[in-house]
């Protein structure tokens, strides 16, 4: 029997710092369990020595209490630590292939505040983990069937630090543009959002030659995300039209995602970033199958664009792992959400913010050609995404009423092209609504109606 998901959502385990299941006894557990189980996938380490698993984190103040926890149980179980401290998300997945390590661990709450945390897993080859693998941690998590497992002497895990982790994910994300490129002449402005990316993309962008301009990049342990980075891209517009730059460059706190604006301070999304980077990947006989893997949030107006370019564009539920799992699947090499998590595979095995704002630099480089231009490629349809808290996920066709307002809304502006869309956050306490045609007037309407009914029910 399967074991029933209780910790895991759809992006490992994320909730309240301190609160379950992100406390310090429940990370020791998932510790634990996840270094018997990667510790048993594979009898011979990668190294050919004792099992190692990367542990990485973002700038959050509980980074440092969930790091001690888990790696004591991870300690525990025989299985040796190597710390890398703060970087990306993809840094960590790059260090895990990088150190021929056996899993990766990265603790972040991504985009959420700080108060949050969580924990993402890696196989040794940067992948986030399947679903058998998370339902073995997690069974192991609540079973109880390793307590009496306990390494002891010589056989308990040990820890070490590794210093270059830093140095190598910016030779890796350098390496992502063609050698011999530079960003010379180009004003660049940053907002790493005071999180992983703190260091790490303006690095980056001044070894390539740019003018960087800097801003949260001061994390205190609180600051993450707030009021700044991809989750308030409207304070790095504001700072591209002040210091007159070339492009914007907005992370969030584990820098897997990225949002950029143009010179006019205009916001460039991950729908935006798709419609370049797949125009260019088809002029240049790049794109896998000639494919663009993108979600059920992205603007229909993309799929008209890439049809237009000679390619085609397959969707997934929402969630950069789905995209991913859908192009593994079928051998594509580029995908990604409109929340700006982009995927370029060739060059990385997870969402990167910092790889997907190098491939737009190096195709405005190539052009010659100002953002504003790129961007102006494709026709966007009117789209209204509302999101509203919950204090429960209650089923949809428990809430009375909103499932008919939904297929009234449907039946108004589906005969035109346009969509409904409706389901709860995975990672978060709230309903997303997405209404999508050619009429905002008529969107706005029904997204009124829709969402005063959620809120009824199960509002805050």
């Amino acid at each position: 029997m399967s074991v029933p998901k209780k910790i895991f959502g759809t992006d490992g385990v994320r909730g309240r710092a301190n609160i379950e299941p992100v406390t310090a006894e429940t990370v020791l557990k998932l510790g634990r369990a996840a270094g018997h189980v990667f510790k048993n996938l594979e009898t011979q380490s990668r190294s050919r020595g004792k099992h190692k698993i990367v542990i990485g984190k973002d700038t959050r103040l509980s980074g440092y209490m969930l790091e001690n926890a888990i790696s004591s149980g991870i300690l525990s179980m025989g299985v040796d630590v190597l710390f890398i401290g703060p970087l990306p998300t993809p840094g960590v997945a790059y260090v895990t292939r990088s150190l021929r390590a056996d899993a990766g661990i990265v603790i972040t709450a991504s985009h959420n505040p700080y108060d949050d945390n969580g924990i993402k897993f890696f196989r040794a080859d940067g992948y986030k983990l399947d679903d058998r693998i998370e339902a073995m941690i997690e069974g192991l998590v609540f079973s109880g069937e390793i307590e009496n497992i306990r390494p002891t002497a010589g056989e308990i895990g040990k820890a070490v630090r590794i210093d270059d982790a830093l140095g190598r994910y910016i030779e890796y994300a350098k390496s992502s543009i063609p050698r011999g490129m530079t960003l010379e002449g180009m004003r660049v402005v940053v907002d790493c959002g005071h999180g992983a990316a703190y260091k790490s993309t303006p690095c980056v962008l001044r070894e390539l030659g740019a003018e960087v301009i800097v801003y949260g990049n001061q994390p205190d342990g609180t600051n993450i995300n707030k009021d700044c980075g991809s989750m308030h891209p409207e304070q790095m517009c504001l700072k591209v039209r002040e210091h007159g730059a070339h492009i914007g460059i907005a992370h969030d706190g584990d820098a897997d995602r990225v949002l950029l604006c143009d010179e006019t301070g205009t916001m460039i999304d991950g729908d935006d970033i798709m419609a370049i980077a797949a125009r260019d990947l088809l002029t240049q006989g790049g794109l896998a199958e000639k494919t663009v893997v993108t979600t059920v949030m992205s603007n229909a107006g993309l799929d008209a664009f890439i049809r237009s370019c000679g390619g085609h564009v397959v969707r997934t539920d929402v969630g950069d792992r789905n995209v991913i799992d859908e192009m593994l699947r079928n051998g594509f090499n580029f995908g990604g959400e409109q929340s700006g998590h982009m995927i370029f595979r060739d060059f990385s095995s997870t969402g990167d913010g910092l790889v997907c704002a190098l491939q737009i630099l190096k195709i405005m480089k190539g052009t010659d050609a100002p953002l504003s231009k790129l961007a102006h490629c494709w026709t966007r349809y009117p789209q209204l995404v509302v999101n509203m808290r919950v204090r429960e996920k209650k089923p949809f066709v428990e809430l009375d009423g909103v499932l008919q307002l939904v297929a009234q809304a449907e039946a108004e502006i589906k005969p035109s092209g346009g969509r409904v869309l409706l389901r709860y956050s995975g990672t978060e306490p709230k309903a997303r609504l997405l209404l999508e045609g050619r009429d905002r007037a008529v969107l706005e309407r029904h997204a009124q109606t829709i969402g005063d009914a959620i809120k009824k029910h199960v509002g805050e």
